[in-house]
């Protein structure tokens, strides 16, 4: 609701009061006003909700990202408005019900707030830097091959009982595996014995049809098994309390 209100508000000019927009804004709020007046240049490309907290009852502050794009450049402004801008909005919202059901109002025009500050980070556990061409590297550049490219079955590069799908349709025709770093030094030199388990962070560097250059990142289990390593889990992303694959049935 937030979302859509801030999009129609933003793209809204009072001047033009008996537009579809304006129309459309007055529909969801008929006593919010509007901005009079507004420039050509800095075509709103998106807006997206990125926050909300609940006030009291079934009021609500939602704070919304608005993605604005280039706009011809203003002799006499000191920003330049050649290069694409996110603002953010605060649109309070009223629910009909307490948990945020029912039905919604917009009980007042947008006001523009500073962006979300930077968290802190947690030191990173992936201290030992792996070599390049060490043996889990070789194994990591053959799994992404067939993971990413579709270079081979994924199924061969699998621990046993582990179950990831190839991804499909990116249109990548090469991958180039880049740092790893590992939680621990058992994966430094040769492929030790059977069973020992290892966590890394790979950067890898996929390139597409096109000639583009995607930069991506991956953190994964790995097992000792027959001289070689085998993805056991893989994690994208940020921690999370699940991973995006089993393990024989188990999660790990």
């Amino acid at each position: 609701m937030a979302e859509l209100f801030c999009d129609l508000w933003l793209r809204a000019d009072g001047d033009a009061d008996g537009s579809p927009t304006v129309r459309a804004v007055r529909a969801l709020a008929p006593d919010v006003a509007l901005a009079e007046g507004l420039p050509r240049g800095g075509e709103l490309l998106r807006t997206v909700a990125v926050r909300s907290a609940q006030l009291k009852g079934g009021a609500w502050s939602v704070v919304v990202a608005a993605q604005f794009g280039a706009a011809e450049r203003d002799a006499e402004s000191e920003t330049s408005s050649g290069q694409a801008a996110v603002r953010y909005f605060a649109v309070p919202v009223t629910s009909s019900g307490a948990k945020g059901a029912g039905g919604f109002t917009v009980t007042g025009a947008p006001a523009e707030v500073a962006g979300p500050g930077r968290a802190k980070v947690a030191a990173s556990p992936f201290g030992t830097v792996l070599p390049g061409n060490g043996a889990l590297a070789a194994s990591l550049g053959e799994f992404f091959n067939a993971y990413l490219v579709g270079v081979g079955e994924v199924g061969r590069y699998l621990a046993p009982g582990a179950e990831l799908s190839p991804v499909r349709g990116s249109g990548y025709r090469s991958v180039a595996v880049g740092e790893v770093f590992a939680e621990s030094e058992v994966a430094e030199g040769e492929v030790p014995a059977d069973g020992t388990a290892v966590r890394v962070r790979v950067s890898v560097v996929a390139v597409d049809s096109g000639g583009g250059r995607w930069p991506l990142e991956y953190e994964l289990s790995l097992l000792s098994r027959s001289g070689r390593w085998e993805v056991s889990g893989m994690q994208a992303g940020a921690a999370a309390a699940v991973p995006s694959i089993a393990v024989g049935g188990a999660e790990k």
